[in-house]
């Protein structure tokens, strides 16, 4: 195994409950009372995605631009400045690194939080490279920010790279991508959900991944 495509929301950091709230939040400004669980499940998705799952199509092409900026914002100024790394994170970068191995971040989230994410994370002198939303037209369960991460790493193929994510949309983006997949827990869907989604290892989270590297697909695949 040559790279490591990380998601980051509910992978790497502890934000899923956050961006909900701060969806649930942004939706009930606009008149659209949608229950927190419903909003969660979707959380994983870009923000795109979320609002084709939520709201009539009417609704998302006369307003959906305008919800979604005012979710962005609504999150970098209540929410943010909440979130925190799961634990092992810098850590099992550290590992990746001193094995050989490269690692990028393969998130659907926008440029400006993916920058803050790698601060929170102290992991910005340990990656290769990352996406956002700019280097998508869709974002997962869609492969294309996979493809992208992939893209930056010339050279790689797909059996080169295994992907970590912690929601059955990033296992379907990766397996539409052709890349395979390692879930984790602390995002909050079950074992069988990543399971079925694809995965061919579950962890709890970067710290047991870490704890368990040598026996992981990282190491023998």
């Amino acid at each position: 195994m040559k790279a490591v495509l990380f998601d980051i929301d509910g992978t790497l950091i502890d934000s899923v409950d956050l961006h909900a709230k701060a969806w649930v939040e942004a939706l009930k400004h606009f008149g659209h009372e949608i229950a927190f669980q419903d909003l969660r499940s979707q959380i994983g998705k870009g923000s795109d995605q979320i609002l084709h799952g939520l709201l009539p199509p009417e609704v998302i092409e006369q307003r959906g631009e305008e919800i979604k900026d005012f979710r962005a914002d609504l999150f970098r100024h209540r929410y943010m400045p909440q979130v925190r790394a799961f634990p092992g994170v810098r850590e099992l970068f550290e590992r990746i690194r001193a094995v050989g191995q490269r690692a990028v971040l393969a998130s659907s989230g926008n440029a400006d939080e993916v920058e803050q994410y790698k601060e929170i994370a102290n992991i910005a002198d340990l990656i290769d490279s990352d996406t956002s939303s700019d280097d998508a037209e869709r974002s997962k369960p869609f492969p294309d920010i996979f493809q992208a991460a992939l893209a930056k790493l010339q050279g790689l193929s797909c059996d080169e790279a295994v992907v970590v994510g912690d929601t059955p949309y990033d296992a379907e983006a990766a397996r539409r991508a052709q890349i395979k997949s390692i879930g984790v827990l602390s995002g909050g869907f079950t074992g069988q959900a990543l399971r079925d989604a694809g995965c061919i290892a579950i962890y709890h989270g970067p710290e047991d991944l870490l704890h368990r590297y040598d026996n992981s697909p990282l190491a023998w695949l």
